[in-house]
């Protein structure tokens, strides 16, 4: 059977399944004059709203505690945990960080016009307070491997957390949803979506349809397969390594080359930045366009920074703490490099080079309109950004590994067959997703991983109490 007609079958197979899960996922709710939104965003939103007002502007409050833990005179180098404060923000920014960044957000703008680009960056920076949550309730329920590993997440904190307030049955049926969703977001959106639009990428700055590579996907995902196992075969220790190292060099490569773009097209800048407010909040289309911003600037915020889908508490576990609560405002900083500025300098980027559609539509490339953006400044800078969408789905890819891990193991079990049963699992599916368009499995993959927010936010609600108690005792301690 060739590549084509696997992926015919496959799509086949499970376009029904995708379509009904999609479906129930993103079912409209109507809110008056005709329009409607998204289930799962009006979900995200309701959760960072709670955080943000439940936990008094934690996000606002302790902003620069955030900074303060990432010191190394600031923390405990005996204090119990796998890594370092500044290691788990950048492994958990590694996982954040990606394609969702870059042609998330042209898809975002161009379905939801240049107001999405507001909505976009205060959604993260709410965000940041459900960050808060997710880590503080992480570190507080971890648990350790036999070889000295802490780990955790929504799947421990669910299971109890919830136990302890006599809703034990509740509680792991939570966490079994949220895991078996996390390997399927780590398999999909983490991993073959990510190989899939780099390899895109690659080819589109190496000749187009008519180069070489057009057809050799499998040889280039075989190669990002082997570049990727090279770090997880190494397990925590070296996924941490490689990611603390990676992401601020990506970060200041994406960031540097965003702000040339923006520096050349700077006559442009009053009038980007008039028009992006005035269709967030003043929209001459009236409701319709309104909403169409906040939904589509919603949905990429979360899609980028992951707060309420309970990530950040696994990567942030593992901190080396004496408390929980210093790791919740390290937490918080995730969803502000993510959004507040990357994912804002690629929205202005957009806006002021002016290639976004006149027309509003979520049928658009991503990663060749921002490509096309950079493109204004000077020919070669697609190459720029060609480095840049390797760097970032690479750095996606060993993170959302390790996320995926992280649920099988509390599924079936913290054993060796378990590692390297999913080692392998995640590598093919390295190649696959460079390979084939597996449109319908990605589809569904984004499905589960946005399901995850559901059983993460149930906890958060019913131990937001938890959250408080913590914060309590920290800053009593902290007088003291």
């Amino acid at each position: 059977m060739t590549l084509t007609n696997l992926d015919q079958t496959i799509e086949s197979t499970l376009k029904p399944f995708a379509d009904w899960a999609s479906g129930l996922v993103f079912y409209k709710i109507p809110v008056g004059g005709g329009a409607e939104i998204p289930f799962i965003v009006a979900w995200l939103l309701a959760g960072v709203l709670f955080c943000t007002l439940y936990f008094r502007f934690v996000n606002i409050r302790h902003f620069k505690d955030g900074f303060k833990y990432l010191w190394p005179k600031n923390s405990n180098p005996n204090a119990p945990g796998s890594y370092t404060y500044y290691e788990a923000l950048a492994t958990n920014l590694s996982g954040t960080v990606g394609l969702g960044n870059i042609a998330g957000v042209a898809v975002g703008l161009s379905a939801g016009g240049p107001g999405a680009a507001v909505w976009l960056c205060l959604m993260g920076f709410m965000g940041m307070s459900v960050k808060f949550a997710e880590a503080t309730l992480a570190v507080k329920y971890r648990t350790q491997l036999h070889n000295g590993e802490y780990v955790g997440g929504p799947q421990y904190y669910l299971a109890e957390g919830l136990k302890q307030k006599g809703k034990a049955q509740l509680g792991r049926i939570l966490a079994v949803i949220f895991a078996v969703c996390c390997i399927g977001g780590s398999l999909g959106g983490g991993n073959m979506f990510q190989s899939n639009q780099t390899f895109k990428q690659f080819v589109e700055v190496t000749g187009g349809a008519a180069g070489w590579w057009a057809d050799k996907g499998w040889l280039f995902g075989l190669v990002l397969a082997v570049l990727v196992g090279l770090v997880i075969i190494g397990g925590l220790k070296s996924i941490v390594a490689a990611a603390s190292k990676i992401t601020p060099i990506m970060g200041i490569i994406y960031l540097t080359g965003g702000l040339v773009v923006i520096g050349i097209n700077y006559e442009h800048i009053g009038d980007g930045i008039a028009l992006m407010f005035r269709e967030a909040f003043t929209p001459e289309a009236g409701l319709g366009a309104f909403l169409g911003a906040v939904i589509w600037g919603v949905r990429r915020a979360i899609f980028s920074n992951e707060a309420g889908l309970g990530t950040a508490g696994i990567m942030q576990a593992g901190t080396k703490t004496d408390h929980p609560v210093p790791a919740g405002f390290v937490a918080m900083l995730g969803a502000f490099f993510d959004t507040v500025v990357i994912c804002m300098v690629t929205a202005l980027v957009l806006i002021f080079s002016g290639v976004l559609p006149e027309t509003r539509t979520s049928d658009v490339a991503g990663v060749e309109l921002t490509s096309q953006a950079f493109a204004t400044v000077l020919p070669w800078f697609p190459y720029v950004l060609a480095v840049t969408v390797f760097l970032f789905a690479y750095s996606t890819l060993i993170t959302w590994f390790y996320y995926g891990l992280n649920s099988a193991k509390y599924l079936m079990g913290d054993s060796r067959k378990v590692d390297t049963g999913f080692k392998v699992v995640f590598l093919g599916c390295v190649v696959l997703g460079a390979a084939m368009q597996l449109s319908t499995v990605v589809d569904i993959a984004d499905v589960m991983f946005f399901i995850m927010a559901i059983p993460n936010l149930i906890g958060i609600y019913m131990l937001a109490d938890v959250v408080k108690h913590e914060y309590s005792d920290y800053m009593q301690r902290s007088k003291k």
